[in-house]
């Protein structure tokens, strides 16, 4: 799946939105940044914070899944985004 960047920080969008939302899961991203509250609402449409926040629920399938359930969109679709938005260029080494 090839993503437009405008079609990537929408879906990174939904995530912060979903995120925002999730009263068990946003205290563990919280923590695990060291942001607060007010700083997560204040960079939701920053397509870097975007990316860390699906950095963020790509380390667990679980959460990929409930993300996607309730956005309507495939697995892949998170990925696909995060591959587009700052910092997810693919890495070569050779």
């Amino acid at each position: 799946m090839i993503l437009s960047r405008t079609n990537a920080e929408v879906i990174g969008l939904k995530a912060v939105g979903w995120l925002a939302g999730n009263d068990t899961l946003l205290p563990v991203f919280l923590g695990a940044t060291g942001a607060d509250e007010a700083q997560f609402r204040g960079a939701f449409g920053d397509p870097d914070f975007q990316a860390s926040v699906l950095d963020f629920l790509l380390m667990d399938d679980a959460w990929i899944a409930a993300f996607c359930d309730a956005e309507g969109l495939d697995y892949s679709a998170p990925m696909a985004a995060r591959a587009v938005l700052p910092g997810g260029e693919a890495v070569h080494w050779t």
